[in-house]
């Protein structure tokens, strides 16, 4: 194992000797736009069913790890910290590392799983089995507890819809970004909000309860000091913060407000309708079961104006058999649980052999 440039970070090792009795752990990371989160499992039986709650060592959470918003550097600064401070937590170190599975937003291409995979085997050792893939893997896996099979809709600052099929195929739909037009994210509807008091100031859109809210919000005077705040620090996260306020003025009865939602519950379906025509998850009659995963913020249980709830009817109306599942855990122990699969997987392929 190299130090890499953090090796700091690792000292603790030199420090700290593994506890008695300590056995292969397993690191699962899911990092976001808003906040990353790592969790270090021990290595469970092949041969026996996942007990459940499935056992967590230890629980780390840093910042964002999108190389997207943070850049490169900073982005694998912060996945080395958090995963060291996991382990540290857990009374481990990387020598018990048997399996990691970074689950990271911005993971969109081939080439961007290839440049984590090059400097996590700087990281940990040879024999650590490692695999990287999007946060919306783990998001998916945390409501199959590690199959990757159906489709997730996460919804959250951004948001993005993926699927896989039971024979390794996969599609996604949205995931691009704001800039591309994530609506339906946070992002999005809080941005839309922000562009309906600006219209409305002008006179070019409709009164809305909107302007007052969100300037009580932000401790503002007057609409145009919101393009002084926004553009100060224009972070997706920040933005997307202003969610609750547009539900409580649709909740309020504002048509604005409620147009705002509307729309983006119509841009999450089309998201995940895209997904499941493109892998056939349906069946050739339309009918056919699979796991719907429903994840984020976003679409959090809301009593009044259930976003995720109108989400599903619409989807149900689509896909008889989406089977709607909101997680009992959290996607870092989805992606651990995928690198434990991927792990029983290999084990048994190699019984197999032998």
């Amino acid at each position: 194992m190299k130090r890499y440039r953090n090796g700091e970070v690792w000292d603790f090792e030199n420090q700290m000797p593994v506890a008695a009795g300590a056995g292969d752990v397993i690191l699962g990371l899911d990092g976001g736009t808003t906040s990353t989160v790592c969790i270090c499992m021990p290595i469970l039986p092949f041969s026996d069913p996942l007990p459940y709650p499935v056992p967590v060592l230890a629980r780390a959470v840093a910042g964002c790890t999108n190389h997207n918003s943070v850049g490169e550097a900073a982005a694998r600064d912060t996945l080395e910290q958090v995963m060291a401070e996991a382990l540290a937590k857990s009374g481990s170190n990387r020598s018990a590392v048997r399996a990691v599975c970074l689950a990271v937003s911005g993971v969109n291409h081939p080439t961007d799983q290839q440049r984590i995979l090059d400097w996590l085997r700087d990281v940990f050792p040879s024999n650590a089995r490692l695999y990287v893939q999007n946060d919306a893997v783990a998001a998916l896996a945390c409501g199959t507890l590690g199959k990757l099979h159906g489709c997730v809709l996460i919804a959250g600052t951004g948001t993005i819809a993926y699927g896989f099929t039971e024979d390794g195929r996969e599609a996604r739909a949205a995931g691009a970004g704001p800039t591309l037009g994530d609506w339906g994210s946070g992002y999005g509807i809080a941005a839309q909000a922000l562009t309906a008091v600006i219209r409305a100031h002008d006179g070019r859109g409709p009164h809305t309860m909107l302007m007052s809210s969100i300037l009580g919000k932000l401790g503002l005077s007057s609409p145009d000091e919101l393009i002084g705040w926004t553009y100060a620090d224009p972070s997706w996260a920040r933005i997307a913060a202003l969610v609750p306020v547009v539900v409580c003025c649709a909740i309020a009865g504002d048509e604005v407000a409620n147009k705002i939602l509307f729309d983006s519950v119509e841009e999450l379906r089309l998201s995940v309708k895209a997904v499941v025509q493109r892998l056939g998850l349906c069946g050739p009659e339309g009918k056919d079961s699979f796991p719907l995963v429903m994840v984020g913020g976003v679409l959090d249980e809301n009593k009044r104006w259930d976003i995720g709830e109108e989400v599903i009817k619409c989807i149900s109306k689509d896909y008889p058999g989406a089977v709607p599942i909101r997680p009992k855990v959290e996607p870092a122990v989805g992606a651990a649980l995928v690198a434990w699969n991927f792990c029983m997987k290999e084990s048994l392929e190699n019984a197999f052999k032998s």
